[in-house]
This record gives C-alpha cells, sequence and structure tokens, in this order.
C-alpha cells in the first residue's frame, strides 16, 4: 500500500488556508516529496508524517512557486537526525538553481545527489518504485511526473514441483532468500506467477493539456493534476499562462482511464474552487477539489 498527501494546493502566491504546489508519497516507511513551495516544511509538521525519512525531492520546473520551500524544507530535514543522502530530481539544471539557494543554508548534515532529467524515456527506480516522466507545455520546461510500485506474483506452487524443488526450500524462496541444490542456485523469481496489478499515481501541474499526460496518467489510480481556473472562460487566461482549467484535466483524466482525479494548483482568485467542482464533474465524475493535507491510502487490489 501506499499513502497520498497534498502538502500544499495553492498556485502562484499562499493562502491563509492553502500552501504553495507539494504532494508527498509514503511508501515502506520512505517518503517521496514532489515539488517544494513556500510552505512546505510547515504543512509536513502539521500532517505529522516527519522528516527524516524523506529519500527523494522531484521538482516539475523551477518557478518559485513550486521550489521557494526548498531551503527550509532541507534543514528541516537535516534536524530531524538525518545523514544519509537525499536525492534530488528535475529538469535540466537543477544544481545550479539549488547551488544558488544554498547560498542562504550552505552546511547540510548530508549529501545532495543531484539527478537531472533532458530524456524522458528513462525510468529510474528507488527501491519498490519506479519513477517515470513526461514533458509538459509550460513557459519553461515543466515535467510530470508517475510513480509505480510493481507486485510481485504470488509463489507458484507448480513451478517449484517443475523444477523439483523440496518443500523446505519453499518458505525460504518465498522470503527472499536463495537454494542451492545440486551444485544451482534457485531464486525466488524463478517460483513466482506472473506479475499482480501494481499501483499507479501520476502527478502533473503547470502545463496546457498535451497528449503526453494522457500516456503518464494511463490507467493510474490516482492523477493529481492543476486545476488553476475553475471557471471555463477563463480560458484565454490559461492559454496566456500555460495553465489548465478544471474542465481540460477532466478530459485528460477520462481518456487516461485513471481512477480518481485530483485538482490542485489552485488560483489565488478562487476562494471557493468547489463552486466550480461541476465543470470537471461533468466531464470526468470521480473529481475532488484538493485540499492542504489531505490523504489517500491505496491498497494493492487483491
Amino acid at each position: 500500500m501506499v499513502d497520498i498527501a497534498l502538502l500544499g494546493t495553492g498556485g502562484m502566491m499562499p493562502m491563509p488556508e492553502r500552501f504553495l504546489s507539494s504532494m508527498m508519497m509514503r511508501l515502506n516507511g520512505k517518503l517521496i516529496l514532489t515539488d517544494c513551495g513556500e510552505g512546505t516544511q510547515v504543512s509536513l509538521k502539521m500532517l505529522g508524517w516527519g522528516f527524516k525519512a524523506i529519500d527523494v525531492i522531484c521538482f516539475t520546473h523551477y518557478h518559485a512557486d513550486h521550489i521557494s520551500g526548498l531551503p527550509g524544507m532541507l534543514l528541516a530535514i537535516g534536524n530531524s537526525g538525518r545523514t544519509e543522502p537525499v536525492k534530488l530530481m528535475g529538469p535540466t539544471g537543477l544544481k545550479r538553481v539549488v547551488d544558488g539557494l544554498r547560498l542562504i543554508f550552505p552546511e547540510l548534515p548530508f549529501k545532495l545527489e543531484y539527478i537531472e532529467i533532458d530524456d524522458c524515456s528513462k525510468k529510474y527506480e528507488f527501491d519498490d518504485i519506479i519513477i517515470s516522466t513526461c514533458e509538459g507545455d509550460h513557459r519553461i520546461k515543466c515535467l510530470g511526473y508517475r510513480f509505480d510500485i510493481p507486485r510481485k506474483g504470488k509463489f507458484s506452487v507448480e513451478k517449484a514441483q517443475a523444477l523439483g524443488l523440496p518443500v523446505k526450500a519453499w518458505s525460504i524462496l518465498q522470503k527472499g532468500g536463495e537454494f542451492e541444490m545440486d551444485g544451482k542456485i534457485y531464486t525466488g523469481d524463478m517460483v513466482l506467477g506472473e506479475p499482480r496489478k501494481g499501483i499507479s499515481i501520476a502527478f502533473s501541474t503547470d502545463t496546457r493539456p498535451v497528449n503526453a499526460l494522457i500516456d503518464l496518467a494511463k490507467n493510474t489510480d490516482l492523477f493529481i493534476c492543476e486545476g488553476m481556473y475553475g471557471d471555463d472562460e477563463k480560458r484565454s487566461k490559461a492559454l496566456e499562462y500555460h495553465h489548465m482549467l478544471f474542465s481540460e484535466a477532466a478530459k485528460l483524466a477520462r481518456a487516461a482511464g485513471t481512477k480518481e482525479l485530483w485538482l490542485t494548483h489552485l488560483s489565488p482568485s478562487m476562494s471557493e474552487p468547489e463552486q466550480y467542482i461541476d465543470n470537471a464533474r461533468k466531464i470526468f465524475a470521480n473529481t475532488v477539489v484538493g485540499l492542504d493535507r489531505m490523504t489517500k491510502r491505496i491498497d494493492f487490489e487483491e
């Protein structure tokens, strides 16, 4: 299972009840953060998930409302007692941007490892999660992220018997160990059935609708997508500033076949974004307007 939390759902400037863009995933006790706008560390403190377990921070792009919370976040991680490296991922230019920010926090008790993404065909694997990206359509290079948690197949008695493995080897292999017989090493993957359905989450913000986002969110359990403007009459603004309407995000969700859509990166001009929710739900019924510290637990299907 995986836990998802929106730490900030605002765009451009923070509001009293809405910090800037940020999303957290928790898997097997480890945390992956995507975007780190102003107020992220405050929101995470309120949520209570802690800082020490943050292994990876992904950035969609380098506008201030998506990265200005990084100095405080890294200092909070350091104050939590972490000494292991933290990986930072984002479009090309990440190290240059972070080096500029580090002028105000030059000392950290852990190393930063940079992964600059210039090729969206590459995938990145961290423990039990696979991260892939696509490029959006914004005023600067902006990435969407997909997080896949694969699930291995069940132990296959038939495969174990076909290999001639004794029953005493079964539990060893089921627990990920190795078993030697007649000079040959047998591993757990040799006695597993077909992989089972995993969990997939997509996150995209600051972009016009592009076909790549449909592929990114294809058959996901949850698609978190920007809804900068709720009113369809704001289309000219969405075009000018390379953002998205509620209805456009809903069309992407419908085309992708995702199970659920969360709208985030809400314009500060929308004091009550819920009043526009029907603009999305008439296209994709299972749409929710994101709230700061809204959480969801996604379990593997049985």
